[in-house]
């Protein structure tokens, strides 16, 4: 099965960018500091000096080039559009000095609670595709709140805890993946989310950093938090990985199979590298930036 979700892995017009209907403000309303991933500082407020006066990116086919490399990296999964066409209803933050400042705290609040969405949405397809209407109404309960409350005026946003949304998901979340692999057979008891790859300990919050794990055995794996920065996943089996917090930067996905893992995310693939091999599900652009 390669296409899972409702929203087609974030890339519905609510829940995947939309630059063409949003004010820049990723390119605004963030801020970057001066390093591999930006060739400059900018507070967060001050345009880029690369935002045009209609909104768009003077240099976007250039961007990994000028070494801007984060902005291609970056998915705001529809914050963008909802808050400049929803919440504000087409005021732009060039308008007054009001609607800048709130919109720009709005910003980073619509967009956790649109990551939140995503994730809901997907655990739902999997309780649905178990056929398993008990596990799919909490999560669809839950998502209707999140959903509301991503919908609602600046004020409420701005008070909503957000933390506490994640906090109350999370469990369902983490509940609907162990299913999903357990009924690959990936997960068979209470120690199913640890697994030994050589020395290296494979699980939830594992440090993986620059480890070696080519052509690896990870399907069905936990891979939860996991830091996998500069990680060798050439020719890996990921097939029903757990993906949620993982730090996929520069990790080498070369070859590697990806299909149906477990809340992975268009941001998470173009952080990564990795070639015209490797094999994500339906919904996922290929990053332009990968080896061909």
């Amino acid at each position: 099965m390669t296409t899972r979700t409702r929203v087609t892995l974030g890339r519905r017009e609510d829940l995947g960018a939309d630059c063409a209907n949003c004010f820049g403000l990723c390119c605004v309303a963030l801020a970057f500091t001066r390093s591999v991933d930006f060739p400059v500082d900018k507070d967060a407020g001050d345009p880029c000096a690369n935002l045009d006066p209609t909104d768009g990116c003077t240099i976007h086919p250039r961007l990994r080039s000028e070494g801007f490399r984060g902005c291609t990296v970056f998915d705001c999964s529809g914050a963008g559009q909802k808050v400049s066409r929803h919440t504000f209803a087409g005021r732009s933050w060039r308008d007054d000095t009001a609607t800048r400042d709130a919109m720009f705290a709005v910003f980073p609040v619509v967009r956790r609670l649109h990551e939140l969405l995503r994730y809901l949405d997907e655990a739902i397809t999997l309780a649905h595709d178990a056929h398993d209407a008990h596990a799919a109404a909490p999560l669809t309960e839950r998502f209707d709140r999140v959903r509301a409350l991503s919908d609602a005026d600046p004020d409420t946003l701005l008070a909503a805890d957000v933390d506490a949304e994640y906090d109350a998901a999370r469990p369902l979340l983490l509940g609907a993946s162990r299913d999903a692999r357990a009924r690959d057979g990936s997960v068979h008891d209470g120690s199913g989310d640890d697994r030994r790859i050589g020395r290296l300990r494979v699980g939830p919050g594992a440090d993986l950093l620059g480890a070696d794990l080519r052509r690896a055995d990870l399907q069905g794996a936990s891979l939860r938090g996991a830091l996998l920065i500069d990680a060798d996943l050439m020719g890996a089996d990921l097939r029903r990985c757990e993906c949620i917090g993982a730090d996929l930067r520069d990790a080498d996905l070369s070859g590697a199979d990806l299909r149906g893992a477990v809340y992975l995310t268009q941001m998470q693939v173009n952080a990564a590298r990795g070639d015209a091999r490797t094999r994500l599900d339906d919904g996922f652009q290929r990053p332009s930036h990968w080896a061909g």
